[in-house]
């Protein structure tokens, strides 16, 4: 029989994976490393099991023991896997910049977690960080694993992760990129691929706000400022950090992060995380000045599940003013309307009466309203034109709808882009949103309006 003794069995040995159409005009190989192959779903879950090893070899780590670590969920999921295999308990604190996913899965896994506000400096005794520390210290039996400052972190991927990306590209890897939050992948990576080839260049993605990229080229630490993507990126330099064998780093905004892994998953099937998307617009962005030579390897960190309720929500993206325009489709901004609890589509047949017609209007605060019949748009009402008409004719308030109503209102597909629709717009009060033959919502040019003010 095959099988492995547990999942910490299966941490590891990630497959690389080609870009074939983020990549289109390229001439460099560009190749994702899959770490969301991992059996907790992130690159952590080597410097989980690999932490744990050391503090049990140490003796610092007894049966029935506390681990405690400041984590934004990953490294937390690592340690959380072997935690319940190995029969520890698990305390981590996170920020509230971390996802709601990352949350529920560490609670699945037994842990007890702890989140405190992302804004908290870090010389504060209630910096993630620093309650971690203590949070250990006060526990009997307690250990706090510290992925910033372990050795074990750049250690696990200098033995593993740097051998994977020279074997599996057969010594051929020009580049390697990778984020920077604790250090460790960048360092053991980058410290194992230079003793192998010194001409490896090795990148850091790191977004725009973090004090890495300012640190490495001037010497000077900043104050950093907030960014959303999650498990990269610092307010101060980390013991791992090992900045010597990191050759330049290139800083990506948000909307390129978030933008570009969203891409990730609909152009090439790599459903992945923010930082996964900081990693590759770095990637893409070295591949312009590169011939067919150049062989890049970047890190998937993680899995896309971990952030359906973030960046991975439209909602979200539009709240955050993140959402691209070419991303804004009228179907889309009908299904935002909906969400926000605006009403749906209201409609009347050409055979309601013109009274009863007012009365919806009256009782729904609307002032204008498509005429349907048999899921077709054959008329519009304006109120103003209609008050116009029984100012004239009192005895129209007892006829058809059909007597009174105006030409349809434009009929577009919900995959139409907003941008593409303004002209409409101009000569219309309002579209229909059409979707598979059926009329399900209606845009105003207030609808858009309030797009454009909210970008």
């Amino acid at each position: 029989m095959t099988y492995y003794n547990s999942v910490l069995e299966l941490v590891g040995r990630t497959p690389l994976v080609r870009l074939n159409h983020l990549s289109k005009g390229l001439k460099p190989l560009i190749l994702a490393k899959m770490e969301s192959y991992n059996p907790g779903g992130s690159v952590k879950d080597r410097i989980g099991i690999a932490m744990i090893d050391r503090a049990e070899r140490q003796g610092e780590l007894k049966p029935g023991g506390t681990v405690v670590e400041a984590t934004s969920g990953n490294t937390g999921i690592g340690l959380a896997l072997a935690c319940a295999i190995r029969g520890y308990r698990s305390v981590f604190v996170m920020t509230d910049k971390c996802s709601q996913e990352k949350v529920r899965y560490l609670k699945a896994l037994g842990a007890d977690v702890i989140v405190v506000p992302a804004a908290t400096k870090s010389d504060s005794p209630d910096h993630y960080v620093n309650l971690a520390r203590r949070i250990a210290a006060e526990t009997p039996n307690a250990i706090l694993t510290n992925q910033y400052g372990n050795p074990a972190n750049p250690e696990a991927h200098y033995r593993t992760t740097g051998p994977e990306v020279w074997e599996e590209t057969e010594g051929r890897v020009t580049h390697f990129v990778a984020g920077m939050g604790t250090g460790g992948t960048i360092s053991g990576t980058g410290r194992y691929l230079k003793e192998m080839n010194p001409a490896i260049q090795v990148v850091g993605a790191d977004p725009y706000g973090s004090v890495f990229k300012t640190y490495k080229e001037t010497g000077t630490l900043h104050s950093s400022t907030p960014y959303l993507v999650e498990g990269i990126g610092q307010d101060m330099i980390p013991d791992n950090v090992h900045l010597k064998y990191v050759d330049q780093i290139i800083n990506v905004t948000d909307r390129d992060s978030f933008n570009t892994a969203r891409r990730l998953g609909r152009e090439e099937g790599i459903f992945c995380g923010g930082s996964t998307g900081t990693n590759a617009w770095a990637a893409l962005k070295l591949a312009e000045r590169l011939d067919e030579n150049g062989v890049i390897v970047f890190i998937v960190c993680d899995t896309g599940e971990r952030y359906l309720s973030k960046f991975l929500s439209d909602e979200w993206m539009k709240e955050k003013r993140l959402l691209g325009e070419e991303r804004m489709t009228i179907g889309l901004l009908n299904e935002l309307k909906l969400q926000s609890g605006k009403l749906p589509l209201i409609s009347v047949s050409p055979l309601t009466r013109v009274d009863e017609m007012l009365e919806i209007m009256e009782l729904n605060g609307i002032s204008q309203l498509p005429v349907i019949d048999q899921g077709q748009a054959v008329g519009s009402i304006r109120e103003h034109r209609v008050m116009s008409k029984i100012v004239d004719d009192r005895s129209i308030l007892e006829a058809e709808v059909s007597r009174i109503m105006d030409d349809p209102f434009p009929v577009i597909n919900e995959a139409v882009e907003i941008s593409r629709v303004r002209h409409s717009l101009k000569d219309s009060p309002a579209i229909l949103v059409e979707e598979y033959g059926r009329i399900i919502g209606i845009i105003t040019r207030y609808d858009v309006l309030d797009v454009d003010a909210r970008s």
